[in-house]
């Protein structure tokens, strides 16, 4: 009889932690700007399937990358998002840099994840509707994408981070088929320049964003992460700059969001504790 009880209760417990887990969407997300539709994987924590308006995070996947990225790497981010009641939100930003491209009509991404995704996401989620609900970060490409959105949308998101981003293109004009997007650097670095994060700074004034990006010292992308980091200080822009042993691959990425997580988790924590 006992060994029966413990099992009931074993089997209670299973099926109250299998009512708690987080559900995995996976949609097809329509573009008016590209006339088509951009795959997008959501996780939507338990306090959202209540019908509980939780906060946002955008996480955007570099180059060579797809919407599952995230997921495969970091396969328990399904608890932590129903453990601190956030979504994530992981779209396919193709090999765009998350650039609105000059050269291809088809490859809209700005628009697509600051515009055409938030709407579609607020319209069938149950978010915090408001820029302090809503963070943007990336790895790579996607890290680029993570500054460049919230730098150039602050009415949409209010932070903005990177992992290992490409915060300045323009030493590396060759690379991941940003010429497709841009056009090749020599015929037009006007472009280039504009296109690249570090050059967006004189938008931004202290208290814009909540601020987080980090990256490794053993990374290519490491000089240019620390040049963003002294721009932001010589303006007086306050943020948080995390450097540490690794390099640009899966194993750094995996830990690095942990670090970010919580950077986001206490800023959408602010936001909440103004509510109640």
């Amino acid at each position: 009889m006992k060994s029966k009880i413990v099992l009931l209760g074993l089997l209670l417990l299973s099926l109250t932690l299998s009512a708690r887990a987080a559900r995995i969407d996976t949609l097809s997300v329509e573009s008016r700007k590209m006339d088509r539709k951009i795959p997008v994987v959501v996780v939507v924590p338990e306090q959202a399937l209540q019908g509980k308006q939780c906060p946002v995070l955008y996480l955007l996947h570099g180059y060579g990358g797809n919407e599952h990225y995230w997921l495969r790497i970091k396969p328990e981010l399904s608890d932590m998002a129903d453990r601190d009641g956030i979504m994530v939100v992981c779209p396919d930003g193709e090999n765009s840099w998350f650039w609105d491209s000059l050269k291809n009509a088809d490859s809209q991404f700005e628009t697509f994840v600051s515009s055409e995704l938030v709407s579609y996401i607020d319209k069938h989620y149950p978010t915090v509707c408001d820029r302090k609900g809503r963070a943007i970060t990336g790895l790579s490409m996607g890290g680029h994408g993570g500054m460049w959105l919230s730098i150039r949308h602050k009415d949409v998101f209010g932070a903005g981070g990177s992992t290992s981003g490409g915060l300045d293109i323009r030493p590396f004009p060759d690379n991941w088929d940003m010429k497709k997007q841009l056009g090749e650097m020599k015929d037009n670095p006007e472009a280039w320049e504009q296109h690249t994060v570090i050059t967006q700074l004189d938008s931004l004034k202290n208290g814009d964003l909540a601020l987080i990006f980090d990256c490794g010292e053993n990374d290519f992308f490491y000089e240019v992460n620390k040049a963003f980091h002294e721009e932001l200080d010589k303006r007086g822009i306050f943020h948080d700059f995390i450097v540490r042993p690794g390099q640009h691959n899966d194993r750094y990425w995996r830990n690095a969001l942990d670090y970010q997580w919580v950077f986001f988790r206490k800023f959408f924590a602010g936001y909440r504790s103004r509510l109640e």
